[in-house]
């Protein structure tokens, strides 16, 4: 185990792109398989591929570059420049990777509006990213160094994932219906007498 965490800490320094990238598509994936189990249905590995096929060719990506354009333009861990970070994220990051989980998972699913999630989950989903990613941004610019920061950002995506891939399945963007669908569920699991 310690011998494979070496390796991957000289693979992040060495390769930064394709390590961050593996490593922030692959929980962002988990985030989908998550999302999956908690509502009990049946594995569906197609849709936890549409979603990795998006977080590898846009999110991931996006994040690496996203992250190192902020850092180059205001460089530093200076509260100043953490939280201009921060506020440049929140206003142009996370809209854009909104749009493109919502539009790329549409174009996957061959629907016929691609823009119909878009429009009907943008803003609740937005809004329920402002009440978590500024946090884990501000974590993200002031403590976490370069190299690291979109593996960082994919660590805290699963949780995001998980959200987002319900709310794109069966949600409307906002932290109340994951939260509701959680209480129901766990509501009839006590209901539910036990299996002889």
């Amino acid at each position: 185990m310690a011998g494979g965490w070496r390796a991957l800490l000289r693979a992040a320094r060495r390769y930064p792109w394709p390590t961050n990238v593996l490593l922030y598509a692959a929980l962002f994936s988990a985030g989908d398989a998550l999302q999956q189990r908690l509502r009990g249905g049946p594995a569906d590995w197609q849709q936890t591929r549409r979603v990795a096929t998006v977080a590898v060719t846009f999110h991931a990506n996006f994040n690496y570059v996203w992250l190192r354009v902020l850092e180059r333009a205001l460089p530093g861990r200076a509260p100043r420049a953490v939280l201009a970070k921060v506020l440049c994220d929140q206003a142009i990051g996370g809209p854009v990777a909104v749009s493109a989980f919502y539009a790329g998972m549409s174009i996957l699913q061959e629907k016929d509006d691609i823009f119909l999630d878009l429009k009907q989950k943008f803003w609740n989903t937005y809004k329920s990213g402002l009440m978590y990613w500024p946090f884990v941004q501000l974590t993200n610019f002031s403590l976490v160094p370069t190299h690291w920061r979109t593996a960082y950002t994919g660590l805290c995506g699963f949780l995001w994932a998980t959200f987002l891939c319900f709310s794109q399945q069966s949600g409307d963007g906002t932290f109340k219906s994951a939260f509701t669908f959680l209480h129901v569920k766990e509501a009839g699991a006590v209901e539910r007498p036990p299996e002889k």
